[in-house]
């Protein structure tokens, strides 16, 4: 028989889960209160995304050099949304919460958790509405390696709760961290290859010994198993010659790294765990 222990560790485990899930709903709630596309103003920003980047780079500056570009883009462009969304949200959820958080008595890490939940909620909404309208426009564009969702999900999953964790508790102490974080992650964008192709980087790094540290970005991983998912090629054939956009044809260089991100990420939720946890008895006063 269980202990009466075990029984309440048990009860707090399903009010954290029941009071998480609750949040997320309210923030649904709130964000599309008196909305008359509700949810479907979630598709607005990939969209936008999609059209301006398939003109500027598909159409002028990439032109010829990555077929089907709009699939090559949104499949790095949604789960990097994902990430910059549920990070970004996280990062001011302790703060915006203030009177909550002064008046009463709740695990305060649901706060932050509950950005990362919100944004996965609009990441499913996006993809599925990228398995179900694109493959339309570029069918063959999609390949059959969809087993690789899994883990690539996975790793940005861990990591995106690792940066908010540690960023929602930083936050609280030093208010210039969601500033900083603003600014950083339109730097870390570009850093990611999203929007041009990764063999090409590869190509220029690689020699040098330096290719290591581009891929030392966990999110330049997620993003490259995440095309290596979707997108059907990794050397495209275009007027009769082959185009290098993925960095490898073998799942195995996209498991290895997302095995080093993986290993990031795991530390990172460590990190974030144990600074939330020491930083979150001063929350009520800090705010």
């Amino acid at each position: 028989m269980a202990s009466a222990a075990d029984v309440r560790a048990l009860a707090q485990t399903r009010v954290r889960w029941e009071l998480l899930a609750n949040l997320v709903r309210k923030d649904l709630k709130v964000k599309y209160k008196n909305s008359a596309l509700g949810f479907a103003w979630s598709l607005a920003n990939p969209l936008l995304y999609l059209a301006v980047f398939s003109v500027v780079f598909g159409g002028f500056l990439l032109k010829g050099g990555i077929p089907n570009f709009a699939v090559y883009l949104m499949s790095g462009l949604l789960v990097w949304n994902f990430f910059a969304t549920g990070t970004m949200g996280a990062t001011g959820a302790v703060t915006g919460s203030a009177n909550l958080v002064k008046k009463v008595r709740f695990p305060r890490i649901v706060l932050p958790l509950a950005s990362v939940g919100f944004a996965a909620v609009h990441f499913v909404l996006q993809l599925g509405v990228l398995f179900a309208v694109l493959p339309l426009l570029y069918r063959s564009a999609f390949g059959p390696q969809l087993w690789l969702l899994l883990p690539t999900l996975a790793v940005a999953t861990a990591f995106t709760i690792g940066m908010s964790l540690l960023a929602s508790s930083l936050n609280v102490r030093f208010r210039d961290v969601e500033h900083l974080l603003e600014v950083a992650l339109l730097a870390w964008f570009w850093l990611t290859p999203i929007v041009y192709p990764l063999a090409l980087v590869r190509g220029r790094l690689e020699g040098k010994g330096l290719f290591w540290v581009y891929m030392a970005n966990p999110m330049a991983s997620i993003v490259a198993a995440m095309q290596r998912a979707i997108y059907r090629y990794a050397d495209p054939v275009v007027n009769g010659r082959a185009v290098p956009v993925l960095a490898d044809q073998s799942y195995a260089f996209y498991l290895r790294w997302l095995g080093v991100a993986g290993a990031v990420s795991l530390l990172l939720i460590a990190i974030g765990l144990v600074t939330f946890k020491r930083l979150e008895a001063d929350f009520a006063e800090e705010l």
